[in-house]
């Protein structure tokens, strides 16, 4: 238990010294804890009256220097602890562990508390990361900047075309190297933003666009390889059945590709057109003509494997989106993979 012994204080409207009192009350504030035992400091203060006839306050609370802050129920020390718990864990684990520390708060507190933090100062990188991020996948996309130095993220933008880039580095000059994905938006964006910068991509994209391609090409060649493997008579029993069990394996996606393929050429065997096939289909006339294009289903499987809950749920009829229409959404390039 505490009280205030000062007898001027300075009203923070006007600075002017007063020392006539209005009334007194209690504040309790939360301290760090001492040898394993939670602290609360009962600090009784005065209300004081300004002496300033011109100062728009009329009353005021006096605040003690280091201890207290206006609405605050901690102390500067016990805030600081919690906002290195909200930092590093946020949300319900940091409650539990602040609950440890004596500190007993909501996930939502923790998460204010994260929020009303200001954000770190920053330089201009050397070396500069773009990258775009999904705040709803297939609709709502950013763009985030990230020091490829040190790996602290910079900026993030609610858009990921060229004028949102180019208008970022303008007002941001000095990046000497910019490490990019190999979008075409963000290639004229850097171009124009930064002419004297180089661009170079990143190895998880090399790595990612590697990979796609590879499964593309062994995608478009799977039944001369199945026929290859079935017609060799040096294949062993174990590897017979490895064959089989891929064959069995087929994600509810891959299915829904493979079906939709042999409708369309079915329906254009009989003589239908395009945009009759995608009325009675109900698709859109892209996805028809890209399908009616493609001789083999391998030619459209060129997204990676969904085998999980989710993606058999939006695969199902009735489902909140149809996944072969974000999977064509992808290979249309209207939708990229953000890594």
């Amino acid at each position: 238990m505490a009280r205030t012994r000062v007898a001027e204080v300075a009203c923070p409207g006007c600075a002017v010294m007063s020392k006539r009192v209005h009334s007194t009350y209690g504040r309790c504030l939360a301290d760090t804890p001492v040898g394993d035992r939670p602290v609360l400091i009962e600090l009784t203060v005065r209300r004081l009256y300004c002496e300033n006839v011109r100062c728009s306050r009329r009353t005021f609370a006096e605040q003690v220097e280091g201890l207290t802050v206006p609405y605050g129920r901690r102390t500067p020390a016990a805030r600081r602890v919690l906002e290195a718990v909200a930092v590093a864990l946020a949300g319900r684990a940091g409650s539990r562990l602040a609950a440890v520390l004596h500190a007993r708060v909501s996930r939502t507190t923790l998460l204010r508390t994260v929020m009303a933090l200001p954000d770190p100062a920053w330089s201009v990188p050397k070396v500069l990361g773009v990258d775009d991020f999904a705040t709803r996948r297939g609709q709502h996309y950013g763009t985030v900047f990230i020091d490829c130095e040190t790996g602290q993220p910079l900026d993030l933008l609610p858009g990921r075309d060229a004028a949102t880039l180019a208008d970022w580095l303008r007002e941001h000059p000095g990046s000497e190297i910019i490490c990019r994905d190999r979008a075409g938006s963000y290639a004229e964006g850097a171009r124009t933003g930064a002419p004297n910068a180089i661009q170079v991509a990143d190895r998880f994209h090399l790595w990612q666009n590697l990979g796609t391609a590879v499964e593309r090409s062994v995608r478009r060649h799977n039944n001369c390889l199945k026929s290859a493997a079935v017609s060799d008579e040096g294949l062993t029993n174990d590897a017979v059945a490895d064959h089989a069990d891929a064959e069995k394996e087929m994600s509810p996606i891959e299915t829904r590709i493979r079906e939709r393929h042999a409708t369309v050429h079915a329906l254009l065997a009989q003589g239908h057109g395009i945009r009759e096939i995608a009325r009675e289909l109900h698709m859109g006339g892209n996805t028809v003509r890209r399908t009616a294009r493609a001789e083999t289903p391998e030619q459209l499987l060129t997204g990676r494997r969904q085998t999980s809950a989710a993606s058999e749920a939006r695969s199902r009829p009735g489902g909140w989106r149809p996944a072969w229409r974000a999977r064509s959404a992808r290979e249309s390039g209207c939708v990229r993979r953000s890594g």
